[in-house]
């Protein structure tokens, strides 16, 4: 029998795909398989109840853990953020294709799909993945050319009752770590997106006073919040719920396409937000100036790599093998404030600090400032040396 298996959201893209694929692509039978990364339960379920009813057969993957522990935490030791990204969806979908394939191989398919459009990002985050498997990749959107007001009037004609309408065109994707929003009149980057798109977060203006909360992280993963041991799933839940009541987490951008193309995105992480700005901050406490300074370079290539999908590139393990050798010592406690929208470090500490309040004290003296002296006489030395010959 000829099959396919589908990549499967249950939005209006891959549940438009599942007609299609039997109508223009002729295949007997569709799989549909959504992973779970952490997206709301209520669309879960929905998910699987659309999935079931359109296709032949429908998986649901629970990936949480999985996706907690071998794509976020990676994330976090990297500082991982594209201009401001932070990197949620990007990150998931070589976890999805990964499943997808899985699937593929118990049901002994012939081919592959995604509903991914020809303009986005994840066509390729996906196909980094599927092409180096045996499956045929099939990709209906970018394949038939499809506008989205084509989708919308194909689902109706084919009785699928999708969110995204005429009057609300927008394509939102959520997972555990971030929720995106983007299509529509938010297409006009001059157009200041309506209160209704925004559901992670209360607007700054509205949300609650002053909280402040602590985290503790050992060897660069967040461990505790509050003094309470919580796994990786539970924090970052536990997290998404408390700053985002405060508005933290709101990134609004004209981010650059792995195609070139600039797009406006909108993004909400409070999780993300307080956990990579608490995480930086305490590397800036154990690390040395010249790990930190290399890093930096580090991180942004691993952020490119993530962004693009490309974690089978050996670069990129290169990379995390670097990372984890510095998170070796990222251990410690650090304390955010949460307020109006804002995540700041409000102090920090760790077993590992480089830190002497000691040394640094202006009313100590176990350091001779007399020794600095000699350091200032060379300090300069071929700038002032330059300066001579400069008329």
């Amino acid at each position: 029998m000829n099959k396919v298996v589908l990549s499967f959201s249950g939005g209006l893209d891959t549940s438009v795909c599942v007609p299609l694929l039997r109508d223009r692509y002729q295949y007997e039978k569709v799989i549909t398989v959504t992973v779970d990364v952490g997206q709301p339960q209520e669309d879960l379920e929905k998910a699987e109840a659309r999935g079931a009813r359109l296709s032949d057969k429908h998986y649901t993957v629970d990936a949480k853990n999985e996706f907690v522990e071998e794509y976020l935490f990676p994330l976090i030791k990297a500082n991982g953020s594209y201009e401001g990204y932070t990197l949620g969806q990007a990150i998931a979908r070589p976890l999805i294709a990964k499943k997808v394939l899985e699937v593929a191989d118990r049901e002994h398919v012939s081919a592959v799909a995604h509903g991914c459009t020809g303009k986005g990002n994840d066509q390729l985050r996906f196909e980094a993945i599927f092409r180096a498997s045996k499956y045929k990749i099939h990709a209906p959107m970018r394949e038939l050319n499809l506008a989205r007001s084509e989708e919308i009037e194909y689902a109706l004609e084919h009785g699928i009752d999708v969110s995204t309408t005429f009057e609300k065109p927008y394509s939102v994707d959520e997972n555990l770590w971030s929720r995106s929003i983007e299509g529509g009149r938010l297409e006009d980057p001059s157009c200041s997106p309506p209160d209704d798109i925004f559901e992670w977060t209360t607007a700054p203006t509205k949300a609650k006073a002053q909280h402040q909360l602590s985290l503790e992280f050992e060897k660069g993963i967040p461990i505790s919040l509050n003094g309470t041991r919580l796994s990786g799933l539970q924090l970052i839940k536990e997290l998404n719920e408390v700053a985002g009541k405060h508005g933290v987490g709101r990134t609004d951008i004209m981010e650059d396409r792995i195609l070139g193309l600039k797009a406006r995105e909108i993004y909400e992480h409070p999780a993300a937000t307080v956990i990579l700005t608490a995480h930086k901050d305490l590397e800036s406490l154990v690390l040395t100036r010249q790990e930190r300074r290399f890093k930096d370079l580090v991180d942004s290539e691993w952020s490119e790599l993530a962004y693009e999908g490309l974690l089978d590139e050996p670069l990129y393990a290169a990379l995390e093998a670097f990372i984890n050798k510095t998170q070796e010592r990222v251990t410690g406690s650090v304390t955010m404030l949460l307020h109006k929208g804002m995540a700041s470090v409000r102090a920090r500490s760790s077993p590992n600090a480089l830190y002497s309040e000691e040394l640094v004290s202006f009313n100590d003296k176990s350091l001779d400032q007399r020794d600095a002296e000699g350091f200032s006489k060379y300090h300069g030395f071929q700038s002032r040396a330059y300066r001579k010959f400069v008329k």
